[in-house]
């Protein structure tokens, strides 16, 4: 059995599909990864966990942009959490700031409670806050499962002196899972650089469109998806185990 663990995130269930397909260990469920990842609809997410037996962890960000969110954003969020509560998924993945650049903790609470008994990882509202250690105690403090961090940096790589520094401050309390450019060319020295055991990737690529009617008024763009390559996957595990 592999003592690593693979998270790939996946924005429908196609790309989902091979990214079980490939051995994902965890599935972070995704829509709109141009923005970083979104919540994907109710529909996706009973699909997904209609259909794949793997871990399954929704991402809860109502919007784009920003981790400042307004009362009625956190209601929603609190909705959303509860809805893949009922829908059996194994966790979520969410996070927030305040306006200083704090965890809002109170808010955070809520969220963390409405979601027990499943996990929770923090996502990369992490990389934006002012104090990253003391936001891991704090992460800890309210029973939070694992965070994901590139340590501050735009990619796990630049960041892994953080990353490395932050799980040795954890001390097997909460796990540290890096993500952000980790490929199959980088992930067994990031793993020796953090002493991770658990990676985040997207794999992400694009595939064109089935659509044979493609209308001239509009860009190519419009005819292309998310794709995941499942070799990707396998080659993204075979690299780390080496």
């Amino acid at each position: 059995m592999s003592t690593y663990t693979i998270e790939i995130a996946t924005t429908d269930i196609p790309t989902t599909e091979a990214a079980v397909a490939g051995g994902a260990d965890r599935i972070e469920l995704c829509s709109a990864l141009s923005e970083g990842g979104l919540t994907p609809s109710h529909g996706v997410i009973r699909s997904c966990r209609d259909r794949f037996n793997v871990a399954l962890f929704p991402i809860i960000r109502p919007r784009g942009g920003d981790f400042l969110y307004s009362d009625d954003e956190l209601a929603a969020m609190l909705t959303d959490v509860q809805l893949c509560k009922a829908l059996g998924c194994d966790g979520v993945v969410l996070g927030a700031l305040d306006a200083s650049g704090n965890l809002p903790l109170p808010a955070l609470a809520r969220l963390v409670n409405a979601a027990y008994p499943m996990e929770v990882t923090f996502h990369r509202a992490f990389d934006r806050c002012r104090d990253p250690f003391a936001a891991l105690e704090q992460l800890i403090e309210l029973g939070v499962q694992r965070i994901l961090t590139s340590g501050q940096q735009r990619t796990a790589p630049e960041g892994a002196a953080l990353i490395r520094q932050l799980r040795e401050a954890a001390d097997e309390r909460i796990v540290l899972m890096p993500g952000s450019g980790v490929r199959a060319d980088n992930i067994k020295a990031l793993a020796e650089a953090t002493g991770c055991t658990e990676f985040h990737s997207s794999l992400r690529g694009r595939t064109e469109s089935g659509m044979q009617f493609r209308h001239p008024s509009f860009a190519d763009t419009d005819f292309v998806r998310d794709a995941i390559d499942a070799a990707a996957v396998r080659e993204l595990r075979n690299a780390l185990e080496s």
